[in-house]
């Protein structure tokens, strides 16, 4: 059977698509978020938004993102006065599942401790936790193995975020070990998973 939005339960006339925002940060990993994007736009009936951190940017090319994009930028811009909307409020009601893939050793930090400086972190602070939030680290084995890691990495589980574990592989900076994000297919295995259980899958 068709898992369904929340919104397809009230009125089957006003079906929408189920919505996912991406969070892409700065580690290497993000080169991947072309690919992560294409699978998950694969998914019928998904609608999908990406939500960057500066250095993010540096990974991969925005011209191959073919859903909108926002960025710091899109924050300032959109708001002129007190009637304005928000974005990163106007993206939290708009999602109905959020994926942060990958999410570098620095904006792990930043969430374990309540930081929000950047639209993406905004958007996490303000993230209604009745909603899943899926959270996917990636980060040189070095930087993960470091005791700090472990208690931010379960700091985000006690708020209910669901970790997608990293791997073990041989990393862009040559070391090998832990610490690569998870492979794009288990991510899309995972929003998969967690759209059925929410009862919030897609329409074909």
């Amino acid at each position: 059977s068709e898992p369904r939005c929340p919104a397809e339960e009230s009125s089957p006339v006003q079906q929408r698509k189920c919505r996912v925002l991406v969070g892409v940060t700065g580690s290497v990993a993000a080169l991947k978020l072309p690919l992560l994007i294409d699978e998950l736009l694969k998914i019928p009936g998904l609608e999908v938004k990406v939500v960057t951190t500066e250095r993010a940017k540096h990974f991969y090319d925005a011209q191959e993102i073919p859903v909108t994009l926002y960025s710091d930028e899109d924050e300032w811009q959109l708001w002129k006065s007190r009637s304005d909307p928000v974005l990163h409020i106007e993206l939290r009601r708009w999602a109905d599942l959020m994926v942060v893939a990958p999410l570098d050793a620095n904006t792990l930090a930043k969430l374990a401790n309540g930081i929000c400086d950047n639209l993406l972190t905004c958007v996490i602070r303000a993230w209604d936790l009745s909603k899943p939030l899926l959270f996917c680290p990636a980060m040189n084995t070095a930087m993960w193995e470091h005791p700090i890691t472990a208690q931010q990495v379960e700091q985000l589980k006690g708020f209910g975020y669901t970790e997608i574990p990293c791997v073990v592989k041989k990393l862009v900076c040559g070391d090998e070990g832990r610490g690569a994000m998870a492979e794009v297919w288990t991510i899309v295995e995972s929003v998969k998973r967690i759209l059925e259980e929410q009862s919030l899958p897609t329409q074909s």
